[in-house]
């Protein structure tokens, strides 16, 4: 994510130069869609160092498509920019698509920054490994950063095979994961230095990573298998302490630890499956993971979706959802959700607003901790449009930077998050 000025200031000049080229050799920019929108976020609680309660911003994203001519190319040009009153983290700018694809025959290509998302699960998402995730933008890790790619696939269906597909990627570029400033919510005890960042790779973040998927598609059953080597896209966060700094009452003044994103190589294996079978969705995703730690471990997220069709003789919809979550390494986990249960509930009015609703928690099946979610969206005119995301994180009262050194917690993995229960509503204008 581009963090600086200079950096934005160059992201910037990058898109000016790109929509004078195409603007020239290609269809008029005409934007296929784009948003302005105003967020305001409530926290009941001060932040656990201190952070205020209230913040707000401003976002813009716009989507431009064209066909090149006299060719079977198109081209989609996606920029995103915040501003955010609080955290300066949060205040970014990104390319979130600027590619080329094409098409012949049964063979498809894409060259440039893309997003690509696997995946089928609503808690957790363990074979999604592609693009970094925008984790200050969503923290449920749905947002994603553009990735420079390179790719190539084939895709062939029959009446008797069902379809197939198969992708292949270069990925000659890497993404850091962003985290919250000193001012910014949801952010750990210790400081992440972001700009300190180490590779276990000589190249860092020019070294050149791969992947692939094959998915096969029949009868309502889908399902994808996957391969990466490459950047590990979720770093380790290493300590980093100065004892000497370390006396008898605590930490000298002015002192505090950090922590050092390293980015280690990893080769990764997933597979996920979705089954439709009348009104119930069953789906799963699972991978297997080398060079994060000292051993291997395994991740899975699998679970039910059955909707009700026209409730209480309505025109509502209401969708009933369970999934299991399992991490392998238990305690020494990176995410939350290691050992946990999802319950939630989807309700689309169908109504002439488009108004839905989701309400989901994630209860910790061995120790009285849960995280509950609450998205809700309502269409106010054609062209404007308010969503609700509510966040409410129950766990134990969030350590000082000292405690964790002394007393580490490995049982609440969202203790460091549970003053940070929030309230957001998002105003939106669509063109």
């Amino acid at each position: 994510m581009y963090r600086h000025h200079n950096t934005v200031l160059a992201s910037l000049l990058a898109l000016t130069a790109l929509s004078v080229v195409t603007a020239t050799y290609a269809s008029p920019l005409t934007p296929a869609k784009a948003s302005v929108s105003g967020e305001l976020t409530l926290f009941p609680q001060t932040g656990a160092q201190g952070q205020g309660r209230t913040t707000a911003s401003l976002a813009a994203e716009g989507t431009w498509q064209g066909d090149w001519p006299d060719s079977s190319v198109q081209w989609t040009l996606t920029p995103f920019a915040r501003w955010n009153s609080q955290d300066t983290a949060r205040s970014h700018a990104d390319l979130r698509v600027a590619e080329l694809t094409g098409s012949r025959g049964d063979w498809h290509w894409q060259a440039g920054v893309s997003q690509i998302y696997w995946g089928v699960t609503e808690g957790s998402h363990p074979v999604d490994v592609i693009n970094q995730v925008d984790a200050l933008e969503n923290p449920e890790g749905t947002v994603h950063l553009g990735q420079p790619v390179l790719g190539a696939g084939w895709e062939k269906a029959s009446a008797t095979n069902g379809s197939q597909l198969l992708d292949l990627y270069l990925l000659p570029g890497f993404r850091e994961r962003a985290f919250a400033s000193e001012s910014g919510r949801l952010r750990l005890p210790w400081r992440v230095l972001t700009d300190s960042a180490q590779y276990e790779s000589a190249k860092g973040r020019h070294h050149v990573d791969v992947a692939a998927r094959y998915q096969w598609q029949g009868e309502g059953l889908r399902v994808g298998l996957s391969a990466f080597q490459g950047t590990s896209r979720e770093p380790q966060l290493l300590p980093q302490i100065d004892w000497l700094q370390i006396g008898p009452s605590g930490f000298a003044p002015g002192y505090a630890p950090y922590l050092l994103p390293y980015y280690p190589q990893i080769r990764q294996v997933g597979v996920d499956a979705q089954w439709t079978r009348g009104d119930w969705l069953w789906k799963a995703e699972a991978m297997n993971r080398q060079g994060f730690g000292a051993t291997a471990y395994q991740t899975l997220d699998a679970g039910v979706e059955m909707t009700q069709v026209g409730i209480f003789g309505s025109r509502m919809d209401l969708g009933w959802l369970a999934e299991g979550l399992y991490d392998s390494r238990g305690q020494q986990a990176t995410q939350p959700f290691e050992h946990d249960l999802l319950i939630g509930w989807r309700l689309a009015l169908n109504d002439e607003a488009s108004s839905e609703l989701l309400l989901a928690v994630i209860r910790d099946v061995k120790h009285p901790e849960s995280y509950w979610r609450l998205q809700g969206s309502h269409r106010l005119t054609e062209h404007v449009s308010l969503s609700v995301e509510g966040r409410v994180f129950h766990s134990r009262t969030p350590q000082s930077a000292l405690e964790v050194l002394q007393v580490p917690d490995h049982d609440y993995l969202l203790r460091a998050f549970s003053r940070d229960s929030q309230l957001r509503a998002v105003l939106s204008w669509f063109y």
